[in-house]
């Protein structure tokens, strides 16, 4: 089964809302794939270039790393090799100028508004983005200036979700809320929180479903627990037992005892 393509994401946009997943490892891709989310994500680099292909039924996005790309021309060039590994959107965080560089060869691109990390000095550190007016106002002509660069596309990121949601009403883009209210057309988590993989400070928007930081801590236990065992045994002699060695014939071992 195929994913959704970017022309079926825009033409849902308005229609239904889509859940939309970022993954740390192959298991969550497929595993989120199989529960059937709409959208998954990653980075692109070298251990996860496998994702996409592993988690076919979803629209598989790749993340440009941010600091990796000094232009136009390297990011494409890693743009189109993620699309080459099965994404079938790519995800920059970088400028209008740089997104209309590879919206201009055909690379669906997910832009980036409000908290952005790598540039959150500029809007105050890690807070919400867009409750001034000023605020409100630059959100909305970056917006539209990644929207005139071609983006199909744009993570709204700890945006005031009133605000959001008149920009959702308009733009053509599709909007990918994170922490930014439920109005937007897409809904977007990381796995490290809704799994509860993260100790301590939880994101005031994220949803916590499982806890596997527990889950971990008690394997952990267990792990540290069956090599003292395995330690143990050594010790006392206990290990190897007979069931888990094998041995020589009487006669050919006296054969071999004759010989040396």
């Amino acid at each position: 089964m195929r994913g959704m393509t970017v022309k079926d994401l825009l033409e849902a946009k308005g229609k239904r809302q889509m859940a939309y997943v970022q993954v740390a490892r192959e298991e969550e891709a497929v595993a989120a794939a199989e529960a059937g989310m709409d959208m998954i994500g990653t980075a692109f680099i070298p251990e996860r270039a496998h994702f996409a292909k592993a988690a076919a039924g979803a629209h598989f996005q790749f993340g440009l790393p941010w600091g990796k790309h000094a232009d136009v021309t390297e990011a494409l060039r890693d743009a189109m090799a993620a699309m080459q590994a099965g994404a079938q959107s790519v995800y920059c965080g970088m400028s209008p100028t740089l997104v209309e560089g590879l919206a201009r060869e055909g690379i669906p691109v997910i832009c980036h508004v409000g908290l952005v990390p790598p540039k959150a000095t500029w809007t105050g550190g890690y807070r919400a983005v867009g409750k001034t007016l000023d605020q409100a106002q630059m959100i909305w002509q970056q917006v539209r200036d990644f929207e005139a660069a071609g983006a199909f596309a744009v993570e709204m990121e700890v945006v005031p979700a009133n605000l959001a949601c008149e920009i959702t009403k308009r733009t053509s883009l599709l909007t990918v809320s994170l922490g930014s209210g439920g109005d937007c057309d897409v809904q977007y988590l990381f796995s490290a929180d809704l799994l509860g993989e993260n100790r301590g400070h939880i994101p005031r928007h994220a949803k916590v479903y499982r806890n596997f930081a527990a889950e971990r801590d008690r394997m952990q236990d267990d792990r540290i627990a069956a090599y003292r065992e395995y330690i143990a045994d050594v010790t006392s002699g206990a290990f190897p037992e007979a069931g888990q060695i094998t041995q020589m014939e009487d006669s050919a071992l006296a054969d071999f005892l004759s010989k040396i």
